[in-house]
């Protein structure tokens, strides 16, 4: 298949985007601190669902990637500086929203010499401060390996710490040019050495022209560096300018991976369609 070819979508993945009074509520709260959800920017059609059980995922650091990731609808370009007041307005919106679980995540700033890790931390830090009720997640980059930076997370101790493989090996630099494979498992590998408790987690995209065996050996390198949770979703493609879905994945090969991500050791694995980073990030336990 060529890549200008559209795939007609099936019907498990046509789902109507929320427009519930829950998710008004969030939206104007965002607004009112001038904050960034990933939930709305990426029009994800879980949002209702997260929103009422009290989830929601924030995007820090700007609104400008350094990075041109193929399957990626995020601007990408030159970010202007640091909002330095962002954890505290952060935290602000949580407590207003009464948040039981909060995902943080960011575009790619490898402008930062931290990458931004000292602004994930402080996040984590004020939330554990200012709402010790509330768990919370970090969906991170790669930092370029910098492990100093990644210990700054680590350190801080969030409940979670999420780094995606986004797809897998055979495809990875066409279509994360800026990124490594073998840089991303090393992240993990940290996260899962690191002498304090702190889970590990990561996700990957199906649809964009990969093998099945090609799935199951990114399944098995995750688990080889001991990543405990898994999401494994549908790849759609923002715009044509985007890299083309080469297949729609029917809802039971789906299960299939659950079940062999599962035997191989993964602690609590979410796999369909619909399934993002964040999907059901509360009660994967």
């Amino acid at each position: 298949m060529t890549e200008t070819q559209i795939l007609r979508k099936p019907d498990w993945l046509k789902v109507k985007l929320p427009n519930t009074a829950k998710f008004k509520r969030v939206k104007q709260v965002l607004a009112a601190y001038n904050l960034r959800s990933v939930c709305q920017e990426a029009r994800c059609p879980n949002m209702t669902e997260c929103f009422h059980s009290g989830t929601a995922t924030f995007l820090i650091l700007g609104d400008i990637c350094t990075r041109n990731c193929r399957y990626c609808n995020i601007q990408t370009g030159i970010p202007r500086g640091l909002d330095g007041e962002e954890p505290e307005r952060l935290v602000e919106a949580v407590r207003e929203l009464g948040l039981q679980y909060i995902v943080i995540t960011s575009v790619t700033r490898d402008d930062l010499p931290d990458g931004g890790a000292g602004i994930f931390a402080r996040c984590v830090n004020l939330l554990h401060c200012e709402n010790p009720d509330c768990k919370v997640e970090v969906l991170i980059p790669d930092f370029q390996g910098n492990r100093d930076a990644l210990e700054l997370i680590i350190e801080a101790q969030p409940d979670v710490i999420n780094h995606n493989m986004e797809v897998v090996r055979p495809l990875f630099k066409k279509i994360r040019p800026q990124g490594d494979y073998d840089i991303s498992l090393e992240v993990l590998r940290r996260i899962h050495d690191y002498e304090g408790k702190v889970i590990s987690k990561s996700g990957f995209m199906i649809g964009l022209g990969e093998k099945w065996e090609d799935i199951l050996e990114l399944i098995n390198d995750l688990a080889d560096v001991h990543c405990e949770r898994l999401t494994i979703g549908q790849y759609l493609q923002p715009t044509h300018n985007h890299w083309a879905v080469h297949k729609y994945y029917h809802p039971d090969e789906f299960a299939e991976l659950k079940h062999v991500a599962c035997q191989v050791g993964f602690t609590s694995v979410e796999s369909g369609p619909l399934v993002r980073s964040s999907y059901h990030a509360a009660v994967m336990e």
